[in-house]
């Protein structure tokens, strides 16, 4: 099974996912992030906001004073509160050492 072959409940667009994910706070704002070519998916730069993505995965995410690392652990069908949002995924990125918040 190739990846696009997968069906739609197992994959989700990655600036959606962004979003209900609360890593930003609008999808325009996600869509712009991906575009600009901030986001990576396992490895792989992507530049287009509507790339699947699937339970597993891994982004790499720079924001302005910041680089997330997270594992896709599940989608959402909306945007929830940040309880809810955190549980979408696992965050893979080193400790900050003390200091360097």
């Amino acid at each position: 099974m190739t990846r696009d072959a997968a069906p739609a409940e197992d994959r989700q667009r990655i600036d959606k996912w962004l979003w209900h994910a609360r890593v930003v706070k609008t999808r325009t704002a996600a869509q712009d992030l991906v575009r600009s070519g901030h986001v990576r998916l396992n490895r792989a730069r992507i530049d287009t906001a509507a790339h699947p993505i699937r339970i597993g995965d891994v982004l790499t995410v720079t924001l302005a004073r910041q680089v997330l690392v997270l594992k896709v652990l599940g989608f959402a069908d909306r945007r929830g509160p940040a309880s809810a949002a955190r549980l979408l995924y696992e965050d893979l990125a080193p400790p900050t050492p003390p200091g360097q918040t």
